[in-house]
């Protein structure tokens, strides 16, 4: 198994432009089948080729029979005799009907193969930790001084309620389950971590704002890899649309079906949307508060760059670093786990997630979440650049949640008093007004 890591290794390093190819799968089949294993997925590779045997099959017999019929079609022309013309056409129509045939069965093969192909998972980094779920992601890294109370703190339910920051059962009334209102110095709250985000990011230069839709198509879902595996967790309209969970999504299909200038890379991006989760799965899991709901707001960062393992390894840590600048920012303690192999999504070769303490549950949870990608989404969207030597390549791609609703949370928590109200953090007092300390009207 050793060998089989240390070829991917080489494999990632300099040739990740086939990365998930047909070709790649095919040439490399048990070494896509150690990268599935390693994500604990499902997926049948033997199929897959049978299936793509049967496709090359299908488009060389195709491909010949249409020249046949271009041959045909020409004879019939030029033919200056009646029946002769008419014995061309008699087997025109056969030929006709036996590519129609065959273009009917390549469309039913293509169908089956290209539901297999998208669910076949990109390969883990090597650094990547062996485990089932998030209880075996490995803790790198740990910031801050977890406070000392001299009082028992409250949860964030209690503190926001009785300073009329948080209005869940009005939010129940009016959105159902998991429904809430922010109201008062909570929404203020709020705004002024949206409004000190977008300032980080306009100071640290390089990315460009954007509001992205949160109702989306489906085909940008297929290409970041949510599609077809985590469609229960999204809300879909009747015009069979998806309200995303993610500005990524958006993000991603910003430059669908596009040829970047290589002197524009990397591409960094900022982006705000709300976002909406159905939460599937999750049923008895954190069912008071807001730390998980159906509907909140995210910045995400985004980045397009080179294809190449190291840009990639470099911009995965630059927006990881981000996020924890953020977080430095607010003093807010937390720490930083990679994630391990049964805790990465499809498309995911490395992710780190970021969790804040949360003093109410004497624990970390999680507040940002940090991947990269390779070519796995971009050669599903199509996005591609010219290279130096000319040569046409898939761009890598890298996310980072830079904002979500929990930071919220952590600070109302870790900034308590024993009186229940909250100090605001100091970066963020400019944007509330200067005000200093939430108190009970």
């Amino acid at each position: 198994m050793l060998f089989y890591w240390a070829f991917l290794f080489a494999c990632v390093c300099y040739t990740v432009c086939t990365m998930l190819d047909i070709k790649f799968i095919r040439e490399n089949k048990d070494i896509v089948a150690l990268g599935a294993e390693k994500k604990h997925i499902k997926i049948d590779l033997d199929a897959l080729i049978v299936l793509d045997d049967k496709r090359r099959e299908l488009l060389s017999v195709i491909e010949k029979k249409r020249a046949e019929q271009n041959e045909v079609s020409q004879k019939i022309v030029r033919s200056p005799e009646p029946n002769y013309k008419a014995q061309m056409i008699t087997e025109m129509q056969t030929l006709k009907a036996d590519l129609q045939k065959e273009e009917e069965e390549l469309k039913k093969v293509m169908h089956d193969w290209q539901m297999l192909m998208v669910a076949v998972p990109n390969i883990p980094d090597m650094s990547v930790p062996e485990g089932v779920d998030d209880a075996d992601n490995k803790e790198v890294k740990v910031w801050g001084d977890i406070p000392q109370f001299d009082f028992t703190p409250k949860s964030h339910i209690d503190l926001m309620t009785n300073l009329g920051m948080l209005d869940l059962d009005r939010g129940t009334k009016v959105a159902g389950f998991r429904g809430y209102f922010l109201t008062g110095a909570g929404a203020e709250l709020q705004f002024a971590l949206w409004q000190f985000v977008t300032d980080f990011f306009r100071n640290k230069g390089g990315f460009t704002p954007m509001i992205v839709p949160s109702l989306v198509r489906r085909e940008p879902f297929m290409g970041t890899g949510y599609l077809p595996q985590g469609e229960e967790d999204l809300y879909k309209t009747q015009d069979d649309e998806y309200l995303s969970g993610t500005a990524e999504v958006a993000t991603m299909g910003f430059y669908m079906d596009e040829t970047v200038d290589k002197k524009d890379l990397p591409i960094k991006m900022i982006s705000f949307s709300p976002a909406f989760r159905r939460e599937a799965g999750s049923h008895g899991k954190d069912t008071r508060g807001i730390i998980r709901v159906h509907e909140f707001y995210k910045f995400e960062q985004v980045v397009l760059c080179e294809a190449s393992h190291t840009e990639s390894v470099k911009y995965h840590e630059e927006l990881t670093a981000n996020a924890e600048e953020l977080m430095q920012a607010l003093k807010l303690p937390y720490h930083v786990v990679v994630n391990c192999g049964g805790d990465l999504g499809l498309g995911q070769v490395k992710k780190y997630d970021i969790e804040a303490w949360l003093p109410s549950e004497k624990t970390y949870r999680e507040t940002h979440s940090s991947s990269y990608f390779h070519d796995f989404q971009t050669r599903r969207l199509n996005i591609r650049y010219r290279d130096d030597d000319g040569k046409l390549k898939f761009v890598h791609s890298l996310n980072n949640t830079a904002l979500s609703g929990r930071p919220l949370i952590m600070i109302v928590e870790n900034y308590q008093n024993a009186d229940g109200s909250i100090r605001v953090p100091d970066v963020l007092q400019p944007y509330m007004g200067g005000k200093t300390i939430i108190t009970k009207k």
